[in-house]
């Protein structure tokens, strides 16, 4: 019975939890949309040495498994890894100006797509597909316009807002949780019995 008393005060507490990290993405992105700067060379080194590390594990992974038939093939994997992640680490504002680029090239070609398979398809969700599709070939010509100046802010904005939203969405499901919760463990509060009245 105690078992079953604390597991939804330690459901409460995990939800709290999930709230309290939601709260320090949300001011990290804030933080992050006030100093885009700071943000894009934070996002670069973060994926810098992400990229390092994964490349290590795949190469140990590679090593502990060789003599099979996809061992240099994750080495090979693995050595990149590891090689792009010292460049990014070396040089975070070329290599935010090259992923700039390519996120420019990604936002004009989806885009393009989504506007010329809208037109062309004229499916239920044609409207919303042509917004998506106008959208992401603007921001694919203002970044490209303004390239590499642009590389300094884009993706320390995306990065920030990414943030933001997933600290938002957090607070959310803890909020929620715990209220769900309180609502399932607290038992309804019942009326006393009326008692008959003295002949």
């Amino acid at each position: 019975m105690a078992g079953t008393a604390s597991e939804p005060k330690r459901l409460k507490r995990n939800f709290g939890l999930l709230a309290a990290l939601g709260a320090i993405l949300v001011l990290a992105g804030i933080v992050g949309l006030v100093y885009t700067g700071l943000a894009t060379l934070t996002s670069m080194l973060l994926f810098g040495w992400l990229l390092l590390i994964g490349g290590v594990v795949g190469l140990i992974h590679a090593i502990e498994s060789r003599g099979s038939d996809y061992f240099w093939l994750a080495v090979v994997v693995a050595a990149l890894n590891i090689a792009a992640g010292v460049v990014v680490i070396r040089h975070p504002e070329g290599s935010a100006e090259t992923l700039t680029l390519f996120a420019a090239l990604l936002f004009l070609t989806g885009g393009l797509f989504r506007l010329m398979g809208a037109l062309v398809v004229r499916g239920p969700q044609f409207g919303w597909t042509l917004l998506q599709g106008a959208v992401g070939l603007l921001l694919g010509i203002l970044v490209l316009a303004n390239w590499p100046e642009s590389s300094r802010y884009v993706l320390g904005l995306f990065f920030s807002l990414a943030l933001l939203f997933d600290g938002l969405g957090l607070i959310a499901i803890g909020v929620g949780g715990r209220r769900i919760v309180r609502m399932v463990s607290d038992p309804p509060v019942s009326d006393p019995p009326v008692s008959d009245p003295p002949a």
